[in-house]
């Protein structure tokens, strides 16, 4: 491992991933301030901050399990960024930059986890 976990592509893509979240909600309606776009935004936030506190536990399983807390904060948000296509809010290439990030950053997540478990001794 690196020297921190800001050195993980994962974790600067999630970064990239919450800034981009930010933009799009930018522009959602007023009345939503309290409802999808904070949403959005909590989940944004949890993915990099669980990839960061999971680097900083005790153990690798407990960094595993951090980085599924991760991965499941992006699903949350994957579902969200359908919903706010549905409803009409953001821009199309903001939807769709954040979408791919969110993939990006999921499909990071789950190899980080696999190259984990297969460092694990087997019990």
């Amino acid at each position: 491992m690196g020297q921190s976990f800001k050195d993980l592509l994962v974790w600067q893509h999630a970064i990239e991933l919450t800034t981009e979240s930010y933009k799009l909600t930018a522009d959602f309606p007023d009345a939503e301030r309290f409802g999808l776009t904070n949403q959005m935004r909590r989940a944004a936030v949890s993915v990099a901050s669980n990839i960061a506190e999971g680097y900083g536990r005790a153990t690798k399983g407990e960094y595993v399990q951090f980085l599924g807390h991760a991965r499941g904060s992006c699903s949350e948000l994957e579902t969200q960024l359908v919903i706010a296509r549905k409803l009409g809010f953001g821009t199309a290439p903001n939807l769709e930059s954040s979408e791919a990030l969110c993939h990006d950053v999921s499909r990071l997540l789950g190899a980080l986890m696999n190259s984990l478990r297969a460092k694990q001794p087997s019990p």
